[in-house]
């Protein structure tokens, strides 16, 4: 059998480069190629670091503890799409979730993201954002591309009306959180500023808001990073400062050693189950403290 090639840390940080920032497909795997020391090693290297959808998901779609649908609901800017996840057997109302995807828009894994949720007790309801454009296409260069044409405020409003409506659908409590990933971090923490209704956030190194939009925080809020992370974690002591300045209410984890998107197990080189797995049992015991 042959040997894996090694990743190194350059490559991952050429990915994000190529994923988050300005390099092109056409450059990145020229970088890779160096990086690699052959074009036959970064071909197969490249689909180690990107997502893998084939991977195998932790909760099966037909897993008979869970309920999940495609579902509609009305947004700020028109029609949105998501996929509701509930548990199959539930007694009384239910804490909610708006989970919020990558910047790939919302593919399989996110979709298992939900229904990790989903057995933990909540109803969780993983939100499409380019349903504006009709929904997340298969190729994830178009997602992406798609991602950057947002509106962001609009984008925001759309995540408000997610909330709103998973706090008035039936079986739920009316208490709602949200978790979000890379690009959905960032949105969790826009939305904690533009949402007072939102009764808690978990941001996986998502971007942070500016500092004077800090102060219109009101829900309590978890804060996952990688600590190789140097882009997303460049923000991290403003925020802080800013959080602790307006007396808000948060916790900051910083897991040293791993890279951005580290709880995405599709990825293989950057997915840390050590650390994916501790914030995930930090995410779980703060929803169900702060949403009851």
């Amino acid at each position: 059998m042959a040997k894996k090639p090694g990743i190194t840390q350059a490559m991952i940080d050429a990915y994000d480069e190529y994923t988050h920032l300005t390099l092109d497909r056409r450059r990145f795997m020229d970088r890779l190629t160096r990086l690699a020391g052959s074009s036959a090693a970064a071909a197969v290297i490249a689909p180690m670091l990107a997502a893998n959808s084939a991977r195998a998901a932790m909760v099966e779609a037909d897993d008979a503890r869970i309920s999940g649908s495609d579902i509609s609901f009305q947004g700020a800017t028109g029609g949105m799409s998501g996929y509701l996840v509930m548990p199959a057997e539930t007694a009384g109302d239910l804490p909610a979730v708006v989970v919020i995807h990558e910047n790939r828009g919302l593919n399989e894994h996110i979709r298992d993201v939900a229904r990790r949720l989903a057995l933990e007790g909540f109803a969780a309801l993983a939100v499409d954002f380019l349903s504006p454009f009709g929904g997340t296409p298969p190729d994830e260069d178009k997602a992406r591309a798609m991602i950057g044409e947002l509106d962001w405020a609009q984008t925001t409003a759309n995540a408000a009306a997610a909330r709103e409506f998973l706090a008035g659908h039936d079986g739920t409590s009316g208490k709602v959180g949200a978790v979000g990933f890379c690009w959905g971090g960032g949105l969790v923490n826009a939305l904690a500023v533009a949402d007072p209704g939102l009764n808690a956030g978990v941001a996986y190194y998502g971007r942070q808001p500016g500092a004077g939009e800090v102060a219109f925080i009101e829900a309590p809020l978890l804060l996952h990073y990688a600590g190789l992370d140097e882009r997303i974690n460049a923000g991290i002591d403003a925020y802080r400062a800013a959080l602790e300045e307006n007396g808000k209410e948060f916790e900051i984890h910083v897991y040293e050693g791993v890279n951005h998107a580290f709880n995405n197990d599709t990825s293989e080189a950057r997915y840390d189950k050590d650390a994916a797995d501790l914030a995930w049992s930090r995410t779980v015991a703060f929803f169900r403290e702060k949403l009851g």
